[in-house]
């Protein structure tokens, strides 16, 4: 269950957030999370990334974090265990509502991240909002305008045929056998085919740079995997 109110600086000046213990009690036993084009520089250095087909049809990229659902494999000793992560997971339990057509920051007050006994401060004691609450706001608004963005980019992928369905077969260490499917990567063989006014046009668009990010992140498949048979290793 959530609860997310309008954070204000009267009912809210006691709040805490436990920014920094990762583990699933805090809600990490995440399989991916949301990112977006401008987000990949970043995920791609640590994570792969995929592209998840909703019910609606619309897609969305995501960054994988386990081969199972509700797995977690940069989960290490309630940290996390690489030095980015996706700011959809990073921004919890706060959250972007709109007032009047402007975005303004809400709080789940059920997240276990919320107490009034430890954490980081959102209020000053006199007045005015921490650094710890704008670093939230930066990222909060980094992330409202990535995904809202991220149409405009899925509809470049669409429209010249650049995703394509993906099934990965996995056999682990211990001789489990895992498939990874219902994702969709970029259709490198369609990148390539295309016209050099094609590409030049994607480049100031502004979109081949996540595109050639989305391809480079694929080689952390590897890494979730020997990440996997290590955690199996180790029970």
């Amino acid at each position: 269950m959530t609860k997310p109110v309008l954070l204000n600086n009267i009912d809210h000046i006691d709040l805490r957030v436990d920014a920094v213990t990762h583990n699933t009690a805090m809600g990490d036993a995440l399989m991916l999370a949301l990112t977006y084009p401008g987000e990949f520089r970043s995920v791609q250095a640590h994570y792969p990334i995929v592209f998840h087909k909703g019910a609606d049809g619309s897609f969305q990229p995501v960054a994988l974090f386990g081969l199972r659902e509700s797995q977690n494999l940069f989960l290490r000793e309630n940290r996390w265990d690489a030095s980015y992560i996706p700011l959809a997971v990073a921004r919890q339990p706060f959250l972007i509502g709109m007032a009047d057509g402007e975005p303004v920051i809400h709080i789940d007050l059920d997240s276990p991240r919320v107490s009034h006994l430890a954490g980081e401060p959102l209020f000053r004691e006199h007045g005015g909002t921490s650094e710890f609450l704008e670093r939230v706001n930066s990222m909060l608004l980094a992330l409202h305008e990535g995904v809202n963005a991220t149409p405009a980019f899925i509809d470049t992928l669409l429209r010249h045929a650049l995703l394509e369905t993906f099934v990965l077969d996995i056999e682990l260490d211990g001789g489990e056998q895992l498939r990874l499917a219902g994702f969709y990567v970029i259709h490198e063989e369609r990148l390539r085919a295309l016209s050099g006014e094609a590409l030049a046009a994607l480049n100031a668009a502004g979109h081949l740079e996540a595109v050639y990010m989305a391809i480079a992140s694929l080689s952390h498949l590897r890494d979730l995997i020997d990440r996997m048979n290590r955690l199996d290793a180790a029970r």
